[in-house]
């Protein structure tokens, strides 16, 4: 009958009609999904079934049965419905069945868009994405996958079946990324929603691949490519959140951080910033100093400021002064008589002010006393 194990014939060559032993070799089983034995399914031919595997028969393009268990099985009976019928027995004609193999253990694939997915940002217009990543699925109905892959789409390869796998999963992504963009998610929040879509294109699943006889167990590693400009901003938006910094300070940290890698580089760019950026200037090298700690740059001290500048500039990029020769010359503060750079706001020594002028002049009398006197000692008028 049809279907009875067989243990009396031989597992390789034939013996009655040219039936042979048909079986799926394991080395050429890696990697595939599906294998067409490469010729009819006659009579008295064996079919060996191993554990991992299913063995579906398949005729005028419709599943008539399959085979899940492991064993030998010999095709004995004139009436099979696989092999078919003895239409009349001096034509000879007789109907005959494809095999598919087909695995029943749990494959790994990969999928990546061909074309992009044109996302709507705020910020910055419309950005093509492109997704990849890897899956886990495994055949959960035999009959219904050769139906669909084979019968419907004419799939007689294991790339055919991965080809159509990997736009179903492309598409459901595309459709999740659609739906968190009514959310109002913007491109640059992607990255940390990728565990959402992951999960929210699992929940889709079932009603996407049940009909191919197929489930997927898992989606994995899924990764967005967006354009270079796009992705550059992003990294350059995080920098700056780690930092807590603006875009100015971020700008101007960078610029200082580039010179330095110049030998000659600060000295353009000291002048530059002292005279265009001034406190933004300023603000940025107050950011980028710890990023140049350990350095071998060589510094000197604004005599104004009192900031670390590099050796070779010629203005402070903290408060603009000119740092050059005439920049370092000494004056004495009217109050303590202590020697402090020109230029400088309050004496480090005692602190007065040095804003204001030295002395101050009597209205009343003409007589000049130091600054800060209140009252004129010579003639009592009020300064």
């Amino acid at each position: 009958m049809f279907g009875k194990k067989s243990k009396d014939i031989p597992y390789s060559g034939g013996s009655v009609a040219g039936s042979i032993t048909i079986a799926w070799e394991t080395q050429f089983k890696e990697g595939n999904s599906m294998w067409k034995v490469p010729r009819l399914i006659r009579l008295n031919d064996n079919i060996v079934v191993r554990e991992d595997e299913t063995a579906v028969f398949f005729r005028d393009g419709k599943v008539l049965t399959y085979f899940d268990k492991p064993g030998r099985y010999a095709l004995t009976d004139f009436n099979a419905p696989v092999v078919g019928e003895l239409l009349k027995f001096f034509t000879g004609v007789q109907q005959q069945a494809e095999v598919y193999y087909i695995q029943r253990r749990v494959m790994d694939g990969k999928y990546g868009s061909t074309s992009p997915y044109q996302f709507m940002d705020p910020t910055f217009g419309i950005v093509n994405l492109r997704v990849f990543g890897e899956y886990r699925w495994k055949i959960s109905d035999p009959g219904q996958f050769i139906n669909q892959f084979v019968g419907t789409f004419n799939a007689v390869t294991s790339a055919d079946v991965e080809s159509r796998l990997r736009d179903q999963i492309v598409l459901l992504i595309y459709t999740t990324i659609g739906k968190i963009k009514e959310n109002g998610i913007k491109v640059t929040d992607l990255p940390a929603n990728l565990t959402n879509i992951e999960q929210a294109v699992l929940g889709l699943a079932p009603a996407n691949f049940q009909q191919y006889g197929i489930e997927i167990e898992k989606l994995q590693g899924i990764n967005i490519s967006l354009p270079d400009d796009v992705q550059k901003a992003i990294d350059t938006r995080s920098e700056m959140s780690v930092l807590g910094v603006n875009y100015l300070q971020y700008q101007a940290g960078q610029a200082m951080v580039d010179a330095s890698k110049n030998p000659n580089g600060f000295a353009g760019l000291g002048a530059g910033m002292g005279v265009g950026l001034g406190a933004g200037a300023g603000m940025g090298y107050a950011m980028s100093g710890p990023m140049m700690q350990g350095s071998q740059m060589q510094t000197k001290t604004c005599p104004k400021c009192g900031s670390a500048v590099p050796a070779n500039s010629s203005f402070c990029p903290n408060c603009g002064n000119d740092i050059r020769t005439q920049g370092n010359q000494m004056i004495k503060c009217p109050k303590c008589g202590a020697e402090v750079p020109s230029g400088s706001k309050f004496c480090p020594e005692c602190g007065n002010s040095l804003m204001a002028p030295s002395v101050v002049k009597c209205q009343k009398c003409g007589k000049e006393w130091p600054a800060g006197t209140k009252f004129c000692p010579e003639c009592g008028e009020k300064l």
